[in-house]
């Protein structure tokens, strides 16, 4: 038996917004982001089987409308879909977090009208993208950004920030991106959160940042600061 999800926050106001929501936590990532917090989720196998998510779903009806797709990256599980369309079944709405890595199974949820919304992290400009994902999948979160601005979808970008790895040249550039591709809504900022574990090891940053100096041609909104 599978056991895709490695476990789920039962309720939330703060994830899905305008929502009350659960969260599922997909076990496995491609990405190995410095500032990932989420060591167990990205390097585990999972827990729960997809018979017991389906099992919490039913015991949510009626107290959430929403449900978050979260990980780790969700996309890349082979539960991703067959869960996503047990989450509509019942009337939730969904959320999908997502690096924007894997744009064939997004394409495939959304033409199935699986997905209510996305999240989609933009997690640093391309030349430094390496160093701060581990990973060489830049231009995969691009196509995935650009389709989902062609079909006028409705989702969010956002960046965690912290202040070693990025700095105010690095979300100007980023910002000018985004407004260059055709992006014109909020962009989040999201301040990096010490748990005291990381992949990098990183601890609060040494660097300070100030909001002010970043040039956006498009609205900056932060949580977490």
């Amino acid at each position: 038996m599978q056991h895709p999800i490695f476990s789920v926050t039962p309720f939330t106001t703060l994830d899905y917004p305008g929502r009350v929501a659960a969260i599922a936590w997909f076990a496995g990532c491609n990405m190995r982001c410095a500032y990932c917090y989420n060591i167990d989720v990205v390097l585990s196998r999972g827990k729960l089987s997809a018979e017991e998510f389906c099992e919490f779903l039913d015991r949510r009806i009626g107290k959430l409308s929403g449900i978050v797709f979260s990980g780790g990256e969700c996309t890349l599980s082979q539960s991703f879909l067959p869960l996503a369309r047990e989450v509509k079944k019942r009337g939730f709405a969904l959320k999908v977090d997502t690096n924007g890595s894997n744009l064939p199974v997004l394409k495939e949820a959304i033409s199935q009208n699986l997905i209510d919304y996305i999240a989609l992290d933009f997690k640093a400009p391309k030349e430094k993208f390496q160093s701060v994902t581990g990973s060489s999948l830049y231009e995969k979160f691009m196509a995935t950004l650009e389709f989902l601005l062609s079909i006028n979808f409705s989702f969010e970008v956002r960046t965690t920030l912290h202040f070693d790895l990025l700095n105010e040249k690095d979300i100007s550039q980023m910002a000018q991106i985004l407004y260059q591709k055709g992006y014109e809504k909020e962009y989040f900022l999201q301040k990096f959160l010490d748990t005291g574990e990381n992949f990098a090891n990183l601890k609060e940053p040494k660097n300070s940042f100030d909001i002010a100096l970043i040039d956006s041609p498009i609205p900056i909104k932060l949580r977490n600061f």
